[in-house]
This record gives structure tokens, sequence and C-alpha cells, in this order.
């Protein structure tokens, strides 16, 4: 035991090794080659910086508060990041993303997200967005297992596939099966909005609209969604 204690106490008198070291309760990072963490602290110190050189009262304007005009409700897939695809600033788009952009109405997360930027930001717009490639969407064409969480989140999707089954079976490949889905679920979504009070609301008292667009990917542009652009009762992507 006293061997034990006394080499213990030796590692504790070393001098820090190479490594992150803590000052001021923040951890100082060396970079290393391919490490995505450090990656992403250069990054951000670089895009402070420039920043800063641009507009020197930017980041003292966002510490005083924000007055985004857009809720963006998106998919989580690290692909799709509104801000960047957008081309907007920090401080320009209040945001809520989860799995296949699904709005459930029982979801608690997503109703204080609607709530707070409705009453209290008092947002002008709320888009749905959707995108191709939607792993989420994807999974939902089928029935495998995925675990007890995302089943139960996916189930909504897995019923609105089956709801539109004639539809979807008539489409040639699963890349248009999932832009489909994808548009019937932005669709679902919308309903979902126009049923909450909360957006009730703030449509009659001052006029705030809601939109449905869709990412493309492998383009790397938006798509609106027309509802004035039906087909078999469906609206679809303008182009």
């Amino acid at each position: 035991m006293r061997i034990r204690l006394l080499a213990t106490v030796r590692s504790l008198r070393r001098p820090p090794g190479p490594g992150p070291s803590v000052t001021g309760g923040f951890a100082r990072f060396k970079p290393k080659k391919h490490n995505a963490l450090d990656r992403v602290v250069a990054g951000n110190r670089l895009f402070a910086k420039k920043t800063a050189e641009q507009d020197p009262n930017f980041f003292k304007s966002l510490a005083t508060g924000q007055s985004p005009e857009i809720l963006w409700i998106g998919c989580a897939d690290s692909r799709v990041p509104e801000t960047t695809i957008c081309g907007c600033k920090p401080g320009d788009i209040f945001v809520h993303r989860n799995i296949a952009n699904c709005l459930h109405a029982s979801d608690l997360n997503a109703a204080s997200v609607i709530e707070y930027a409705t009453v209290h930001l008092k947002v002008k717009k709320i888009v749905v967005c959707g995108h191709t490639k939607c792993g989420g969407a994807n999974a939902a064409l089928g029935d495998d297992d995925l675990g007890e969480t995302l089943n139960t989140w996916l189930l909504p999707l897995r019923e609105l596939r089956r709801k539109h089954k004639s539809v979807l079976d008539k489409l040639s490949n699963d890349d248009e099966k999932v832009i489909r889905l994808a548009e019937l679920n932005i669709q679902q979504s919308l309903d979902v909005l126009r049923q909450n009070s909360a957006v009730i609301k703030a449509i009659s008292d001052r006029g705030l609209t809601l939109h449905g667009m869709i990412y493309d990917i492998a383009e790397g542009e938006l798509k609106v969604l027309d509802e004035g652009k039906k087909s078999n009762g469906l609206w679809r992507a303008s182009t």
C-alpha cells in the first residue's frame, strides 16, 4: 500500500506532459493534426478574428440580445447547417433541429421553441426544411428495428409512409421516394404548426407566415414547396 501511495504522489508531482492544459477553468488546446475538436476550436478562433476585423461591434451587438425574423425547423443532419447554407450570420435565425425534421404536436421540446419564437421573439416567418438523402426519411421507408427511441421517433413518419403508400409505390427508386416522403413530412409539419395556439394567434395578430423548403444536398440549393403546385392532391417543390 505504501508503494502505491508513493507512486501516486510522485505522479502528481510530475510536470504536465503534452496535451490540454487548463487555465481559468478552460482547456487550452494544442493543435494536433487530424484532431476534429482542435479543428473546431481553431476554426472558431479564425471566425472570431475575421468577424471582429470586418465588424468590430458585431459580437457586442449580439451580446445585447437577439431579434431573428425566422424560426427554422430543420433536420439534425450535419450537411444541412441552416446558417451556412443560407449565407446568414449568428442572430439571423432561431433554430430547432431533430432527426428528419419531424414535428409532433406532443413534442415538448419543439413546442417550447415554437412558443418562445412566436410569442417572445415574434419571428415573422417559420420555415420547415427537409432535404434530399435524408437518413431518417430513408429509414422510415422500411420497418427495420432501429432501437426503442428511434423506432418511437420515426413512428409518425412511418405512418405517413403507409398513408401515402399508393403515391410512393409509383416512384421508380428509393431516392425519389425519400424526397417525396420528405415533402409529405414537411406538409404534415406545417399542418401541425397551423394547429398550434401560439402560431394561430401570431398569424391572426401580426401576419406570421409558414413556409416549406427542401434542400438539395447534391446541388447546394433550396427549393420552396409551393402549396399551389399540386400533384395527386399533394404539393411539390418549385423548380
